[in-house]
């Protein structure tokens, strides 16, 4: 009797064993997937201020880009509230993680990032280039040899051109790849002649030299790549929405429209239909 009373006893302790982890491990799913799909109504948009024309501090004062028009626009549609953060770029990664903002949108390229982030289907085709005065005697990649150039802290251009990226050989030939916080500054070192070259985003480079005279965008590209809408990993729900809305919006000609007010956006790029 006691034999079969101590096994009993065993086998109740084991089945309430695996029953608590059962319940442990459940308890942790659904607090993980908690996390990554809750969602209050407001959509808090993390954005470069100084990343035009996608995302900028307008002659007004005010926050404007065709990236952040596209966004109040998605969150009309959908009634979302609307919170535009501007952000400190090199700190995204942490943004996200932490649910300070709900996304990054501001001309933010998914290739190489596929696994950081849940991403939209990509909305824009774009190029990283390089921009360069008409007098420096650079009209090739080539002659980027023994040169200084500047990239934007943490970019799809300096990922390119850093140890590791698919430029990086390019760039052992430069005497110096420099980095800096903001787009205008670096254009203010490239006109005062402290840096010889700047690696940036095609749109970007063409806001910057809009109406100016004086600069070119070399014809060689340092990349192709695609920009979409990044959310924390696991909130495929939500860019799912976004993306939707996206798609609504090209089709009843509300993108053609907002692109229509930057001169730097060319819908022969936008590939979300």
């Amino acid at each position: 009797m006691k034999k079969k009373l101590l096994m009993l006893l065993t086998l109740a302790c084991m089945v309430c064993l695996t029953a608590a982890v059962m319940v442990g491990c459940s308890s942790g799913n659904e607090e993980k997937s908690e996390e990554a799909s809750s969602f209050d109504g407001t959509l808090t948009v993390g954005f470069d201020q100084n990343f035009p024309p996608f995302g900028y501090v307008g002659d007004d004062g005010n926050y404007t880009g065709f990236d952040l028009d596209l966004a109040a626009e998605v969150c009309e549609r959908k009634g979302w509230e609307i919170e535009l953060n501007a952000i400190d770029w090199d700190a995204k990664d942490s943004l996200i993680d932490s649910g300070t903002i709900d996304c990054i949108w501001n001309g933010f390229t998914m290739e190489g990032r596929e696994d950081q982030y849940s991403f939209t289907a990509p909305y824009y085709s774009n190029s990283q280039v390089v921009l360069v005065r008409d007098n420096s005697g650079i009209s090739s990649l080539a002659d980027l040899e023994g040169k200084t150039v500047l990239a934007q802290v943490n970019s799809a251009a300096y990922n390119l051109l850093a140890e590791g990226g698919d430029q990086a050989e390019l760039a052992a030939t430069f005497a110096n790849l420099e980095t800096i916080a903001d787009y205008n500054t670096a254009f203010m070192q490239l006109e005062s002649g402290a840096v010889d070259a700047i690696a940036l985003d095609l749109p970007v480079a063409s806001n910057l030299i809009a109406g100016q005279e004086g600069y070119t965008i070399l014809d060689e590209q340092l990349s192709t790549e695609s920009y979409a809408v990044a959310f924390k990993t696991g909130n495929e729900d939500l860019a799912s929405q976004v993306e939707q809305t996206l798609r609504e919006m090209y089709e009843d000609g509300t993108v053609e429209e907002i692109a229509s007010k930057y001169e730097a956006i060319n819908m022969e790029n936008w590939i979300l239909e």
